[in-house]
């Protein structure tokens, strides 16, 4: 049943957002809920999975999704790993009360009324620190390779299409605050006319502080750290990503075109970060 209606949803040709948002609302509740194999409906199947109280510990986690059904859903899962959250069914208070709150994560729709996820993403990457460093995941019904590039370029950390697994999800919002969160070696860096200081987890170019994701942050250490050597984008997600299962080696030239446009005069002819044709990229120290 599963295949068949992701078939149906890889030719279906929806009429308005609404009509696709709610398709794969249906589908993610019907995945979740075994359609009626043997297993109790959805309102009343008890979690056996035991709560993980310590790994969300102080952890609060905003959850912008308009869908009420798709909104409780991963608000107990969140739960059940021991996250405190927060749900939001517009973007419109959503800034202001970040910045007020100071979310540990943003796991944000991009179809919701009030504005989108990605207006709301361009306004937290925008927003001055510590905000502005916020991890981002968005949770979507666009499944596209461009819809998740777009998103990855307006600074998500992680993108997750619809219908999704729910125990995916938490994992998922793990490895993103994991990836966040383990400190780096305390040391700076300097290269030309950048400095890259890991304890303060801050970037500056010609002595001017660059906003970065906690993401951006730890791949230009990483390539900086070892300058001249080339990577593989395996290695490079390996090294920065670390947990690489739901991240694609794709990703990384995401990445490192954003770098690019933060720390380049001139993006398309870069001094820093240089393509390695048919293996993958090098931090050079320029001359």
């Amino acid at each position: 049943m599963v295949t068949r209606l992701l078939k149906v949803l890889e030719f279906a040709q929806f009429e308005s957002g609404d009509a696709m948002r709610r398709f794969h609302t249906l589908l993610t509740l019907a995945v979740y809920a075994g359609f009626g194999q043997g297993k109790m409906p959805l309102v009343e199947r008890q979690e056996t999975t035991s709560v993980d109280l310590n790994a969300g510990l102080n952890k609060k986690i905003f959850v912008v999704e308009d869908e009420l059904d798709i909104a409780r859903l991963v608000r107990h899962h969140l739960e059940a790993a021991g996250y405190r959250v927060r749900s939001f069914a517009t973007t419109t208070s959503v800034l202001a009360d970040a910045h007020r709150e100071h979310p540990s994560l943003l796991l944000l729709d991009i179809m919701v009324p009030g504005g989108d996820g990605l207006e709301l993403c361009r306004q937290v990457r925008h927003a001055g620190a510590p905000l502005s460093a916020t991890p981002i995941v968005f949770l979507t019904a666009k499944t596209t390779e461009v819809d998740r590039i777009l998103g990855l370029e307006m600074g998500a950390d992680d993108y997750i299409t619809k219908p999704f697994s729910p125990r995916e999800l938490v994992a998922r919002v793990k490895a993103v605050l994991r990836r966040c969160e383990t400190p780096l070696p305390a040391a700076v860096i300097n290269a030309g006319e950048l400095e890259i200081d890991a304890s303060a987890m801050v970037l500056s170019v010609r002595g001017v502080a660059v906003t970065t994701t906690a993401t951006e942050f730890r791949l230009v250490h990483y390539l900086a750290q070892h300058a001249g050597r080339v990577f593989t984008r395996d290695q490079i997600l390996d090294a920065v990503w670390r947990e690489t299962t739901f991240v694609s080696p794709r990703s990384v030239d995401v990445y490192v075109r954003k770098l690019r446009e933060k720390i380049e005069d001139d993006p398309e002819q870069p001094r820093y970060l240089k393509t390695v044709r048919g293996t993958g990229y090098r931090f050079e120290v320029p001359k």
